[in-house]
C-alpha cells in the first residue's frame, strides 16, 4: 500500500486551535468482517489490534473527569471489540450520548444476532454506513452481499424503533463519494435516500451524513496507483472554504486510538500526526485526564483540506447547509 503522509505534510492549510473539549472519539480496534475501498484505516477480518480492558477503563475516567457529553465508537467494527457492551453500558450510567459507527453486517454475523436489542436497550445512537441506495454501486465498494444484509438490518433497526417518526433511537446513515469527487449537497442527498429507501424497501432513518473521502490509507493508495492524487488534492484546495473552518469536528473532539494514544481527529490517527498537548510527543489518555486542551494548536496536512472543501465533511457529515 502507499503511503501518502509524505505528500500532505508540506501545506498551507490555515493554524486552527481547539474549542471545549465535549465529545471522545474512540478506536476500538482495526478489526472488521468487512473490507471496504474508501475505508481510511485500513481494517479488515485479519487485523488483531483491540483496545485492552485498562484503556477502556481510561475511557470512562475521562469522560468522568472532564465531563463528556459524547463517546462515539468508531473502528474496524467496534462491536467486534470483547469490551464493547462494558464500555457502553458504563458510559450510559454516566448519562453520555453514545455513537455507535455501524456497518450494519455486523449485526447478522454469528454471535452478534442480539447486537441490534443490546443498543436499542441502551440507547446508543447509530450512524450506520451506506454509501448508495443502489446494490450494485454498495456492492462494488463494500463486497459482494453486503447491500443486502446492510437492508435487512436497517429493517431490524426499524422494527425495533430506531430512525422512526417520533422515537429517541436515532438511525443514521454514511455517503461518501465512490471515486475522486466532492459528493452531492447533504440535504437533496438525503431527500433522494428516504425517498429510495421508503419506496423501494419500506426502510426510514433519521438523517444522512455526507462524508468527503480521505487522501489517506486505502483510498490514498488507490488515488496514488491511478495517478490520480495530485489532481484530488487540487480538487480539494480548489473548493476551500474559510468559513468551515469554525465548525470542522477537531476543534470539539479528542480521537483515541486503540492504545489510548491521543490525537486530533480520526485522519491523523491514521497518518500518526498526534495531538498537540503541552510537552507530550504522544500524548496518551492519561495525559488528558491531567491537562486543559482549549486553546492548543491542531496538527495539520494538506488532508485537512478534506474536511473544508465545499459543504465541509466531518464525523457529523456536511458543516454547511
Amino acid at each position: 500500500m502507499h503511503e501518502t503522509l509524505h505528500l500532505l505534510r508540506k501545506t498551507d492549510f490555515p493554524p486552527i486551535r481547539r474549542k471545549a473539549l465535549d465529545t471522545l472519539q474512540v478506536n476500538l480496534g482495526y478489526r472488521c468482517n468487512q473490507t471496504c475501498q474508501h475505508c481510511h484505516v485500513n481494517a479488515g477480518p485479519t487485523r488483531t489490534e483491540a483496545m485492552d480492558a485498562p484503556t477502556v477503563e481510561l475511557v470512562l475516567e475521562a469522560l468522568r473527569t472532564w465531563r463528556l457529553t459524547t463517546l462515539d465508537l468508531t473502528g474496524g467494527a467496534p462491536e467486534m471489540n470483547p469490551h464493547f457492551r462494558h464500555l457502553v453500558t458504563q458510559a450510559r450510567v454516566l448519562g453520555v450520548r453514545v455513537i455507535d459507527r455501524c456497518n450494519l453486517t455486523i449485526l447478522s454475523e454469528p454471535g452478534h444476532e442480539d447486537l441490534a436489542q443490546f443498543l436499542a436497550g441502551q440507547g446508543v445512537e447509530i450512524v450506520a454506513s451506506l454509501p448508495c441506495y443502489s446494490q450494485d454501486n454498495v456492492d462494488r465498494q463494500r463486497g459482494g452481499g453486503v447491500f443486502g444484509r446492510s437492508i435487512a438490518a436497517l429493517r431490524a433497526l426499524n422494527a425495533l424503533g430506531y430512525g422512526q417518526a417520533g422515537s429517541a433511537l436515532s438511525l443514521g446513515l454514511v455517503y461518501n463519494p465512490q471515486g475522486p469527487s466532492l459528493p452531492p449537497g447533504q440535504q437533496a442527498l438525503e431527500a433522494d435516500y428516504k425517498r429510495e429507501l421508503a419506496e423501494q424497501f419500506g426502510i426510514e432513518f433519521t438523517q444522512l451524513y455526507v462524508l468527503a473521502n480521505m487522501p489517506i490509507q486505502r483510498f490514498g493508495s488507490m488515488l496514488v496507483s491511478k495517478g490520480e492524487f495530485a489532481s484530488y488534492m487540487k480538487l480539494l484546495k480548489d473548493n476551500f472554504r474559510a468559513v468551515n473552518l469554525d465548525s470542522v469536528m477537531c476543534r470539539t473532539m479528542i480521537s483515541v486510538d486503540w492504545e489510548g494514544y491521543l490525537y486530533d481527529c480520526d485522519f491523523n490517527q491514521m497518518l500518526h500526526m498526534p495531538a498537540r498537548l503541552g510537552q507530550h510527543p504522544r500524548p496518551h489518555l492519561r495525559d488528558l485526564l491531567a491537562q486543559p486542551v482549549e486553546g492548543l494548536p491542531i496538527a495539520i496536512a494538506d488532508h485537512c483540506y478534506g474536511c473544508t472543501a465545499g459543504q465541509g465533511s466531518s464525523c457529523g457529515g456536511a458543516l454547511a447547509a
